[in-house]
């Protein structure tokens, strides 16, 4: 958690002091920053895949999870699977409020945003679904059942991942099965 608060705080005082020189109208160069010289980029060249806060820096916290549960390290995987969760779900949040800030004034971008928040949202949803799994295999159902409900709230229970999620909760005994035989 403190390497993702690090990156983050790094990144965010990144985006300040670029926005800050761009709205100043200053030259951009080397700034000095708390740990020491920061070199600027004008915004333009500012690269979303160097970010945290995109859909490759939740995919390669998705990485880190994968390799933990490789290691059988539990712990290291639900926090980097909660961290994936949490920047999926806030891409998805930003670029649906995007989508509609743009609705009916820029229909093409508008579209384009509803098309990544609809990814994120996605991504969202299959780490929840291996977050939920992961605390099934701690032995704590009582997480992974809201997790699993979630899932099928946003993907439908005629979805792929629905019926997954759907198939778990049938697992645990949260959903009953219907004997058809005896109706």
């Amino acid at each position: 958690m403190a390497r993702f608060q690090n990156i983050m705080n790094s990144q965010l005082g990144r985006a300040v002091a670029v926005a800050s020189i761009a709205i100043a109208g200053l030259p951009v160069g080397a700034v000095q920053g708390q740990e020491g010289p920061v070199e600027l980029v004008p915004v333009d060249q500012v690269q979303q895949t160097t970010s945290v806060l995109s859909l490759e820096g939740g995919a390669q916290l998705l990485t880190e999870a994968e390799a933990a549960v490789t290691a059988q390290n539990y712990d290291l995987a639900e926090q980097r699977l909660r961290q994936a969760r949490q920047i999926f779900n806030q891409l998805s949040n930003f670029h649906q409020q995007l989508a509609g800030a743009y609705s009916g004034i820029d229909n093409q971008i508008s579209e384009d945003q509803r098309r990544r928040a609809l990814d994120a949202a996605q991504e969202r949803d299959r780490s929840t679904y291996r977050l939920a799994l992961v605390h099934r295999y701690q032995g704590k159902p009582e997480l992974a059942i809201p997790l699993l409900v979630q899932i099928i709230g946003s993907q439908s229970p005629t979805r792929e991942l629905g019926i997954k999620a759907g198939q778990q909760l049938r697992e645990l005994g949260f959903i009953g099965t219907i004997d058809t035989a005896q109706q």
